[in-house]
Order: C-alpha cells, then sequence, then structure tokens
C-alpha cells in the first residue's frame, strides 16, 4: 500500500525557518506533480506549493517568497523549505500528489509562537 510520510515540523519561534520532508513508498512521485497542502485548526486543507517533474514550481501568494519547494527525484522525496515563519503559518503539513491523490499521510505539526 502506498504510504506518504511527512516529516520536520516542530516548535519554531516566529522568523525561524524548517525544513520539511515528504518521502513516499514506492516511486509514485515519479513523472507526477506534488503539492504540499496545510491544514489550520478550524480550516480546510489549502494547497500551498506544488512541483511538476521538470522542477517548474507554484506557490499560494500566502507563502511565496516565503516557503521553497524542491524534490529529489531519486529518494522518491519532496522538500518544503519555510523561512521567516510567523504564528498564522501554525497547521499541520501533508504533501499529496496533486492530480489522483493518493491515501493521506498523518502530515506533521508546525506550530510557531510568537
Amino acid at each position: 500500500q502506498v504510504q506518504l510520510v511527512e516529516s520536520g515540523g516542530g516548535l519554531v519561534q516566529a522568523g525561524g525557518s524548517l525544513r520539511l520532508s515528504c518521502t513516499a513508498s514506492g516511486s509514485i512521485f515519479r513523472f507526477k506533480t506534488v503539492g504540499w497542502y496545510r491544514q489550520a485548526p478550524g480550516k480546510q486543507r489549502e494547497l500551498i506549493a506544488s512541483i511538476i517533474t521538470t522542477g517548474n514550481t507554484n506557490y499560494a501568494d500566502s507563502v511565496k517568497g516565503r516557503f521553497t519547494i524542491s524534490r529529489d527525484n531519486a529518494k522518491n522525496t519532496v522538500y518544503l523549505q519555510m523561512n521567516s515563519l510567523k504564528p498564522e503559518h501554525t497547521a499541520v503539513y501533508y504533501c499529496n500528489l496533486r492530480l489522483s491523490p493518493v491515501p493521506w499521510g498523518q502530515g506533521t505539526q508546525v506550530t510557531v509562537s510568537s
């Protein structure tokens, strides 16, 4: 069964940085667009960044300039570098295929303190 495992979250002060990782079992990321999503308390899950196979990226306006998505196809892993974090970035962060999503992983909690 396909599994997505997100990691790298934690508690960080405002202005700090975190690097999230998402590793897939098998090669499900190969030739696919992968997205990072987040779900803040009381809100719906939203797409914040995506990356296609060639490395081209797209970002939600709310994270543009602060977050950077990247991928290592050989490791079946996608990353999210998050800089200049703010309390409003507090959420559970998930990754998944942009089209034809597979079962969601547990996500990784990011908490930004003021």
